[in-house]
């Protein structure tokens, strides 16, 4: 992610929707996407107009010859995150089905946004490639399918991480380990890959918490780890920044796996037989 959208985020979160600078005044919402290959959550601002019960976002690019990430994303997997600033001053987060419109339908909607943002009509005649536009449709988050995809996600982003984990301390733990830059690229994925996956998860706790209210209970709890974990990262990123040795550091690995093993068991008995009567593993 650009250093420019994190801001914007990070201002969009911050500002109950509201931001400054060059989207000052617009309709901006935050959609996040599965990465198509990575598995993982990536959050990107966008412009965005209401049609009906529908929100409409548009692949522009700035008009460049691809097809932004998160297009290529939803076109792999259609279920997404949608935030958006409330007239209270907070941020709505909800789940949603992003659908490609085609043909005429795509003709007529994109005309539509042309002629009242003519830079739209720049961004298409600047490209080679059909600027798409893509209806996002709120989810019903009593659907039982959802739940079910839900828990099968979470099964298997957490067997992912458990099994870079044990890669890593296979790593540390091998005779006269060298840190070497493989090694730390991987110790730095690993921290980056909890953080999205806690951000993400956090998200989806808030739409839990309103179908599930018997879990507020757990649902606390398991924010708080995700606080905690946090902590634990941020210590094993500054001892990797430091240079510090192989065998100090596998042992900060070592507790970061215990306390990671416990979240993760704790999230699946919680959560999987609300989701998921029939186990999803």
């Amino acid at each position: 992610m650009s250093g420019f959208n994190q801001q914007v985020i990070e201002e969009f979160r911050a500002n109950g929707g509201r931001v400054g600078g060059m989207f000052e005044g617009a309709s901006l919402l935050l959609l996040t996407t599965t990465g198509a290959r990575s598995g993982r959550a990536h959050t990107t601002p966008a412009v965005f107009v209401r049609n009906g019960a529908r929100l409409l976002v548009y692949a522009s690019n700035a008009g460049g010859p691809h097809h932004p990430a998160w297009f290529h994303n939803l076109r792999a997997d259609a279920r997404v995150t949608v935030e958006l600033g409330t007239p209270e001053g907070t941020v709505e987060r909800y789940a949603a089905t992003a659908v490609v419109t085609e043909g005429a339908e795509r003709d007529r909607l994109f005309a539509e946004q042309s002629a009242r943002d003519p830079g739209f009509a720049a961004y298409q005649a600047g490209t080679d490639r059909v600027i798409p536009v893509v209806a996002l449709h709120r989810t019903n988050p009593a659907d039982p399918a959802r739940h079910r995809a839900i828990a099968a996600h979470l099964v298997k982003v957490h067997d992912e991480l458990r099994a870079e984990l044990a890669a890593l301390r296979e790593g540390l733990e091998s005779p006269a380990p060298a840190l070497d830059g493989q090694l730390a690229r991987h110790c730095l994925t690993l921290c980056g890959a909890l953080h999205t996956h806690h951000r993400g998860e956090d998200s989806v706790f808030d739409l839990l918490g309103q179908q599930f209210p018997h879990l507020a209970d757990a649902l606390d709890r398991m924010r708080r780890e995700h606080v905690a974990v946090a902590r634990t990262v941020d210590e094993l990123r500054t001892l990797l920044a430091s240079g510090a040795a192989p065998a100090t550091l596998a042992a900060e690995v070592d507790r970061l796996a215990t306390r990671l093993e416990e979240h993760f068991a704790y999230e699946e008995s919680q959560l999987l037989p609300a989701l998921a009567p029939e186990p999803p593993r």
